[in-house]
């Protein structure tokens, strides 16, 4: 099977830099993927991509060495296992508050029996290869997102579930749930203090961490901090932000 080179980097004891596709294009995807991302996530949960648009982008991301991952839009089954079937390495599932939400994550990213992932990787196979049956579960990652008061105080129960492999931490949800400025990097002190307890749990149970990010300079902090993941801004804000840029030296 297709090595997750992701798994090969935090084995490595390395950070995965994460791109983040909202735009519902396969060229876009593919220019993306090419310049070099260790990891590209396609967000079917608030970017405006669907599954007939996730499909091409997959194929798209699979010219290159770039980890395809998607963050599905609720912790359904249907759309996990059809976004796996499509040839998802990770799956970044949003709210998972608690312990059986957890463990429902784990059920259907694997397959029995290990978990309850109906068996029809029709893309997955060819990204994969002919043994994705067999080595799949050991391959998958799946990420449990950690972004409410609700889940903070569950946290060890969900850290605690075998088979979940990360946990993705959405910093302006947290805030809010919190009280705070829904930001991503300049996170009012709360959910800094949030932000740390959940690393610093997850290296006590052995799991993965990530975390949403909008510069550089903030994601280079969490990954010295030592986040395993760091997601820098999405497609749409990066030509947003080019376009600016062009723009302001124009007419200056």
């Amino acid at each position: 099977m297709r090595e997750n080179r992701l798994r090969t980097l935090w084995q490595q004891n390395k950070a995965a830099v994460n791109g983040w596709l909202a735009i519902p294009n396969s060229f876009s995807a593919e220019v993306m993927a090419h310049q070099g991302w260790d990891t590209l996530t396609i967000d079917m949960q608030h970017g405006v991509i669907d599954y007939a648009q996730l499909v091409p982008m997959l194929q798209a991301i699979s010219t290159t060495a770039t980890v395809p991952v998607v963050r599905v839009p609720w912790l359904e089954p249907g759309i996990v296992m059809k976004s796996l079937d499509a040839g998802a390495y990770g799956i970044i599932c949003p709210m998972v508050n608690t312990r059986e939400e957890a463990q429902r994550l784990v059920s259907y990213t694997h397959y029995a029996p290990r978990g309850s992932r109906s068996f029809g990787p029709v893309r997955a196979s060819l990204y994969g290869g002919s043994d994705y049956a067999s080595k799949a579960n050991d391959t998958i990652v799946a990420f449990a997102m950690i972004e409410t008061r609700q889940a903070l105080d569950n946290l060890d129960d969900i850290l605690s579930v075998e088979g979940l492999d990360a946990v993705y931490i959405g910093p302006s949800d947290l805030s809010l749930s919190l009280g705070c400025r829904p930001v991503l990097d300049d996170v009012d002190p709360p959910a800094a203090q949030a932000i740390a307890h959940i690393l610093a749990r997850a290296k006590v149970h052995g799991v993965r961490a990530a975390v949403h990010n909008g510069v550089p300079e903030v994601a280079k902090a969490r990954a010295a901090m030592g986040f395993d993941l760091v997601t820098l801004s999405s497609d749409a804000r990066i030509l947003a932000a080019g376009s600016q840029q062009l723009l302001a030296a124009m007419r200056q």
